[in-house]
């Protein structure tokens, strides 16, 4: 086994990943890093590759070319240490209806090796708070509750990266607010992959996304940058009290600013180059003209417009 030390590098990294079914490519030279403590969202339509690439990552199918690395360790060459870093939540939970919540969890724990299993199957049901049904057989248990307990045996072995496939599909909307709680309580402790093809579940748990269409990363930033970045100029929305048909004119003499346009009577949209943030300018000159100024900020592309538009774009292509 080979003498692993990661010194500060990404604890997910993966490099020119491809995966080939005969003539049908489900990977196409995907490559990301993850760092430690992150949650990321991996966001694509049904068929994008997002599923392929969570099997690679732990250990349940080889690539066809390229490398995955978890916490040092080659996903293919090392698969046994990669596993024991890895917690995985498929799409569909392998749980055991005729067994109670507490002798499964038990159960996996003995599987993973795990010192102190009771210790660890009481701290999981804790963090999923599944503790009152330590006793009912899972079968018995409702979609939300089970979901629980996969990611509960997912955690019980303290790993390192947590991968979800879809954890939030089928699930009713209260169910799916305690999941993205449970799942946003992991950053930090955990790196997180979340793998879905539901929008909100990305703004709304994730601190990073990439976006996946047809084996093909096409986009990877903050949720908040995407928008900009699509668009290739930041937006600014900046409302007076005191409209005038000089004010777009003056607002394009600030430096950075590309272009101004009146939208309604005192809303203003203005565009500024990529990364330069000139609201300070802006509200100084609202101020020094006597404008009255009302409102002044950012407008970025939704995630569902950001998202569109590069799967439309690619696909078209």
């Amino acid at each position: 086994m080979p003498d692993v030390t990661t010194n500060g590098a990404p604890t997910i990294q993966v490099q020119n990943l491809a995966k080939w079914y005969g003539d049908f490519t489900a990977l196409d030279d995907v490559s990301f890093d993850v760092q430690k403590g992150e949650i990321v969202g991996f966001l694509g339509p049904n068929g994008a590759g997002k599923t392929t690439t969570m099997r690679i990552l732990t250990g349940y199918m080889p690539p066809s070319s390229g490398t995955a690395r978890v916490a040092g360790y080659d996903v293919f060459n090392d698969s046994i240490e990669v596993r024991k870093r890895i917690g995985y939540l498929p799409e569909t939970v392998p749980l055991y209806t005729e067994m109670t919540v507490w002798d499964y969890l038990d159960f996996c724990a003995r599987l993973r090796s795990v010192p102190d299993r009771d210790a660890a199957v009481e701290r999981v049901m804790e963090m999923t708070s599944i503790g009152e049904r330590a006793d009912t057989l899972i079968g018995k248990l409702s979609k939300g509750f089970r979901q629980r307990v996969g990611i509960a045996q997912a955690l019980v072995h303290s790993p390192e990266v947590l991968i979800m496939d879809e954890p939030t599909i089928g699930l009713d909307p209260k169910q799916i607010i305690d999941i993205r709680n449970l799942i946003r309580s992991l950053a930090g402790e955990h790196t997180v992959i979340l793998s879905t093809h539901i929008l909100p579940e990305v703004s709304q748990t994730c601190s990073r996304v990439l976006i996946i269409n047809d084996g093909k990363i096409v986009a990877e930033d903050t949720p908040e940058r995407l928008g900009a970045r699509v668009r290739g100029a930041e937006h600014i929305r900046l409302q007076v009290a005191q409209a005038a048909p000089d004010i777009p004119a003056e607002l394009e003499k600030i430096q950075g600013v590309l272009s101004a346009q009146a939208q309604a009577d005192g809303v203003y949209e203005i565009e500024t180059n990529l990364g330069s943030d000139r609201r300070a300018d802006i509200a100084a000159m609202a101020v020094q003209r006597g404008w009255g100024l009302l409102e002044l900020r950012t407008v970025s592309l939704s995630l569902e417009e950001v998202f569109l538009k590069l799967t439309t774009e690619e696909a078209a292509q």
